[in-house]
């Protein structure tokens, strides 16, 4: 482990993981990046987090931080020049929205996606039912966005890039499906992102960590 770096625990195509990646680019936050394979994960994690899901922080004194926002806001409190912290906190409608994206829109959009892990498990689930309950967060999420160009106002800040990661998810679970919506604002503003150089910056694939291998420096 390294000795004088942070280590983010990382799965690139993980939402949780992408929001924490974001908000490390974003302050400037020099880490090592460990990427994981969800189906063989390492030792090292389960040691530091035993729930064993990313994104996983873990600083220079052993101080373990294991949710994605309480990363995004450790590492926004060091360094953040587009304020996207500040103005988040203190926008009750914008920490109301990520609270419903972590927990309903979540839901629904994991039931969509993945409906035959669920049934395996006994659950009754209806993909397409479920589908159109995630579309009432998008829908939400569009009329906002038809007032202004984020959620955060003209520029963004922590409600979208807390959940960028999850609309991007949901839409490709579907995406000609999902583009034939009337949600052209949320499309123009999903699309604006992935095709921005901050979210480019956060995706380069990296093989599965070994703990031979040197580190990886994040950003």
């Amino acid at each position: 482990m390294s000795e004088t770096l942070p280590i983010l625990y990382s799965f690139r195509r993980c939402p949780y993981a992408m929001r924490a990646r974001l908000a490390i680019k974003e302050a400037g936050f020099s880490c090592e990046l460990r990427e994981i394979v969800l189906r063989d994960k390492a030792a090292e994690l389960l040691e530091a987090s035993p729930k064993g899901t990313v994104p996983v922080l873990v600083l220079p004194d052993q101080t373990i931080v294991e949710e994605s926002l309480e990363i995004m806001a450790h590492v926004l409190r060091q360094h953040d020049s587009e304020n996207w912290l500040a103005r988040g906190q203190e926008d009750p409608v914008a920490m109301a929205l990520i609270s419903e994206n972590d927990s309903s829109f979540k839901a629904h959009l994991d039931r969509a996606k993945y409906a035959e892990r669920f049934k395996r498990k006994g659950e009754e689930v209806d993909p397409i039912k479920e589908r159109a309950s995630a579309m009432r967060f998008i829908n939400k999420l569009d009329k906002i966005l038809s007032k202004q160009d984020f959620l955060g106002g003209e520029q963004p800040h922590l409600a979208d890039m807390a959940i960028l990661p999850f609309v991007r998810q949901f839409a490709h679970i579907d995406i000609a499906w999902f583009r034939a919506q009337p949600v052209t604002h949320v499309i123009s503003w999903l699309d604006a992102f992935l095709c921005s150089p901050r979210f480019k910056s956060i995706m380069t694939k990296y093989d599965k960590w070994q703990p031979e291998q040197p580190p990886i420096l994040f950003p």
